[in-house]
């Protein structure tokens, strides 16, 4: 249960109750993989209609490179080290994961009488008190880790030690071993569809992390070969599918007016594979690093009557704003002697062009969780490996030019504020989960 404090102010809300929710968290997308975001050769027609419908982020941060602590950014409203997942991610080895002490914002829609639901990639702990149903979901149907992780390894997942051959779906306490992954987003997005159609009548919370792009990349026959990208193309365009069974289910319902649907993804592109993988469009490089093509990803949240349509944000946002944001529209009272790091960003649906944080600081935090760079108005500051990088990236998106020799002031003083929030986060830092606490 969560601790409260004084119930929230009263706020208006629709005439059948709470509104809906829904996020869509792909893995490994690029910046320039959708059509909307000028992808020449991805047909990306659905996520095109949600940014003609809706509203699309241009300056959109995730809190990692790298799945596992982008996905606790995300659901904890926190940078991954505050809550000691800032590590690189998860293997099927590992025993921790996401603590029980943490409260997800599935558990915080819980107490407000939501029906959740995760379908999809969790990979913040496989073992039973780390898994959805023990984080705040009422359902479960997905893999617990990334769906390239095939080495046989030894594991207890649930109660039960097995012998696995990754990829592993499980539903709730049921478990199929290697599925035909070509089947995956079409098998999750049914799933997705039940959900919603099951809950209509009631409040309800749909995570909706999908598995791919993540290497390898597999689509249903539908799609496969269809992409004139080829084998990356035919699985984006098979997920763009999937996000247009969601929107006609809910138009179909009429729950369109009553919800609200973000799609963005977990880090950038896996550049290492070619064509195999995604694009970063006009940002540099991608996965892994803490350039812009790592961490900035592509946005857009579509609420037809609340959101105005064919709006874009230029606002520095990121993928820890949603926690509160959600928690300010379901009138939910934020943990008590919890720091979250993001910022209820409600106004900017609503106003998308508001310059409501022109001294907004976001931190770029590496695979492994070392600080590396610190982000400014439009100024950027990296400092990997001493090798101190000034990009100005209002004018130079795919940081090429270095700017430190003409600032060096803005230089030290961007770099003491990156290191005395590290020296302060580490000091107020979370303790990871881990089995038999």
């Amino acid at each position: 249960m969560l601790s409260s404090c004084a119930a929230p102010d009263k706020r208006a809300t629709e005439a059948n109750g709470l509104p809906n929710f829904i996020i869509i968290f792909t893995d490994d997308l690029g910046f320039g993989d959708l059509g909307c975001y000028g992808n020449p050769t991805i047909r990306t027609t659905n996520l095109d209609r949600m940014a003609e419908e809706g509203l699309k982020f241009t300056q959109f941060y995730v809190a990692s490179p790298v799945c596992t602590p982008s996905r606790a950014a995300l659901l904890t409203g926190c940078y991954p080290k505050r809550v000691g997942l800032h590590k690189h991610v998860l293997f099927p080895d590992y025993t921790t994961g996401i603590n029980p002490d943490e409260i997800t914002l599935a558990e915080l829609l819980q107490e407000q009488g939501y029906t959740t639901a995760c379908i999809g990639k969790w990979h913040l702990g496989h073992q039973r008190r780390f898994l959805p149903p023990q984080h705040g979901f009422d359902h479960f149907f997905g893999i617990p880790f990334s769906n390239d992780m095939s080495r046989q390894e030894q594991v207890i997942m649930g109660n039960t030690t097995y012998k696995y051959e990754l990829p592993v779906i499980l539903e709730n306490d049921t478990i199929e071993l290697d599925p035909d992954q070509r089947w995956i987003t079409r098998r999750l997005t049914e799933d997705a569809v039940r959900f919603i159609k099951e809950n209509k009548d009631n409040p309800f919370f749909l995570y909706m992390p999908h598995p791919m792009p993540h290497i390898p990349v597999y689509a249903s026959s539908d799609f496969t070969g269809k992409s004139r990208r080829g084998r990356y193309g035919d699985t984006v365009e098979e997920i763009d599918w999937s996000v247009g069974e969601i929107l006609d289910v809910l138009d179909e319902l009429g729950l369109s007016d009553n919800t609200l649907v973000v799609f963005t993804s977990d880090n950038g592109p896996w550049l290492s594979y070619k064509t195999l993988g995604g694009s970063a469009g006009p940002l540099r490089n991608g996965k892994g690093t803490t350039y812009e093509g790592g961490m900035r990803e592509p946005c857009i949240m579509w609420w037809p009557g609340k959101i105005p349509a064919g709006e874009v944000c230029m606002e520095i946002t990121t993928s820890m704003d949603i926690f509160p944001t959600i928690a300010y529209l379901s009138n939910s009272t934020l943990p008590v002697n919890t720091i979250i790091d993001g910022a209820d960003i409600h106004d900017l649906l609503e106003h998308p062009d508001s310059a409501i944080f022109n001294d907004r600081i976001f931190y770029y935090y590496s695979s492994y969780g070392f600080p590396e760079a610190i982000r400014s108005g439009p100024w950027k500051l990296s400092v990997r490996n001493d090798n101190i990088e000034l990009y100005n990236l209002d004018e130079d998106i795919s940081e090429k030019y270095n700017l430190k020799d003409q600032y060096p002031d803005l230089v030290d003083e961007l770099r003491k504020k990156l290191f005395e929030f590290d020296n302060e986060l580490e000091r107020q830092a979370r303790p990871i989960g881990t089995i038999g606490e």
